[in-house]
């Protein structure tokens, strides 16, 4: 049995399958995999794109979605093992686990991290746990990774860039560059770009302030060996106008810096000096006639101007749209298996 995870558990063809699978569900395709099957979806943090398209998704494929909010809807539960459960907690994910199991033939979580300690964070126990207990497949709706999106962006990508004639995404340049937000923001998108891409080969340039913002060198490290293994590359820039020349895609994202996990209020000093990251059409204007998306919500005119997001260069729309169809084909392979 195989989780949907994280997608460096997958190889690039079984991705482009899934991906090749999502087109044909957009193109019209129709399937009752999950007839007289049914889904539980555990939102432990809020959502709008991801709940809409994973209940149409499972009612489009004949199915079942049951929605589960832990501590609003159903009980709290417990993930730290051998504790004396006397807190807010009234059942461990031991037991959650496995009658969810009994109950349903797929489990998807939604956690994100805490932001008090990334060592803590980092290990991703709430998804894990899930994992390790649960008898069905378990697909990560996003936690310190969000390889739903990916794959949505992926074949996002792979739609623009054949509608304006760059007929593969192989060694273009894809620029993920930081953006200003209020405030601090998980990492699990920029951490799944950047897995996403390497693995398809393009050439990254993570763009941020400083050091302060790069992200974890676990996911450095796994993207700069997908680069090697598909023959792509990846730097890192601070430096705002080399990092967007000759750009074929600009994708967005904020993010809060790791070394003040736990200590916010010392970092927004930091980050209000770098308002000036927002993508504006002067940025743009250095790109390669480029591409720009965001993985929406996004803060107008805070992470891009209005300018950026309505211009017919920006796929965002089109890149949400993807999540119901590449969720359609995860649990359409994972109900198979």
């Amino acid at each position: 049995m195989k989780h949907f995870i994280t997608t460096t558990d997958w190889s690039q063809n079984e991705l482009q399958n899934m991906i090749d699978e999502a087109n044909a569900f957009k193109s019209g395709m129709q399937s009752n995999a999950l007839h007289n099957k049914s889904v539980a979806l555990l939102f432990f943090n809020p959502s709008l794109r991801t709940r809409t398209s994973f209940e149409l998704g499972c009612w489009q494929l004949g199915g079942h979605a049951v929605v589960l909010e832990p501590g609003k809807s159903a009980w709290p539960l417990e993930f730290k093992f051998g504790e004396e459960m006397n807190g807010l907690a009234e059942e461990h994910v031991i037991e959650a686990a496995q009658v969810l199991s009994r109950y349903c033939d797929l489990i998807a979580i939604r956690a994100f991290p805490k932001f008090e300690n990334w060592d803590e964070d980092k290990q991703d126990n709430v998804i894990n746990a899930f994992a390790k207990y649960a008898s069905v497949p378990v697909i990560n709706m996003e936690t310190i990774t969000h390889p739903c999106q990916e794959l949505a962006h992926m074949m996002a990508i792979q739609e623009q860039l054949s509608q304006v004639n760059k007929t593969h995404q192989k060694n273009k340049k894809y620029l993920l560059t930081w953006t200003y937000h209020p405030k601090p923001l998980n990492t699990a998108v920029a951490n799944s770009s950047l897995l996403i891409a390497s693995k398809f080969g393009m050439d990254i340039t993570l763009l941020c302030p400083n050091e302060s913002y790069l992200l974890d060198e676990k996911y450095l490290s796994l993207s700069k060996q997908n680069a090697e293994e598909s023959g792509g590359s990846l730097q890192v820039s601070h430096d705002i106008a080399s990092a967007y020349e000759g750009a074929d895609i600009v994708y967005a994202k904020s993010w809060g810096a790791l070394p003040y996990f736990g200590q916010w209020e010392a970092e927004k000093s930091i980050r209000d000096q770098y308002k000036h990251f927002i993508v504006d059409e002067e940025k743009m204007a250095l790109t390669n006639d480029g591409l720009f998306s965001h993985c929406l919500p996004l803060r107008r005119n805070v992470k891009a101007t209005d300018a950026v997001m309505d211009s017919n260069y920006c796929f965002a729309i089109d890149e949400a749209e993807n999540r119901l169809h590449v969720q359609k084909a995860v649990m359409s392979q994972l109900i198979t298996q």
